[in-house]
């Protein structure tokens, strides 16, 4: 799947949801906190969901990914016994980071970005 199967374009959007859709994706990377990965976008959309459907449609997107990364490193700590999980935890952040980053600057572009692989939980 390319790029262009990622986004679509959105024609309806001010800069300050384009501000808040780049931050849902963005407070993803606050993993420093115990599950601020989650809380952060979570907080963002609950809170602006009602004023853009940019912003509701991209808070989503930003959850349902954080949500599979989780599921994703919770399958990669009992693995770490076996030393398969070193490296798949190592290849999941980087996905983590690189996705998270494409999808803020694509949403603050415009752009409805969706994730390569994101299980669609919250719809």
């Amino acid at each position: 799947m390319n790029q262009a199967q990622n986004a679509t374009t959105v024609l309806s959007t001010s800069p300050n949801d384009r501000m808040w859709a780049m931050l849902c994706h963005l407070g993803t990377l606050a993993t420093f906190f115990p599950f601020a990965n989650v809380i952060l976008p979570l907080l963002i959309w609950s809170m602006k969901k009602e004023d853009s459907p940019f912003i509701n449609d991209q808070g989503k997107e930003a959850l349902n990914f954080q949500i599979t990364i989780m599921i994703g490193y919770a399958i990669c700590i009992p693995l770490f016994f076996l030393f398969i999980g070193i490296p798949l935890i190592a290849a999941l952040g980087i996905y983590h980071i690189v996705f998270s980053i494409v999808a803020a600057i694509k949403s603050n572009e415009g752009l409805a970005y969706r994730y390569p692989f994101a299980l669609r939980l919250i719809s």
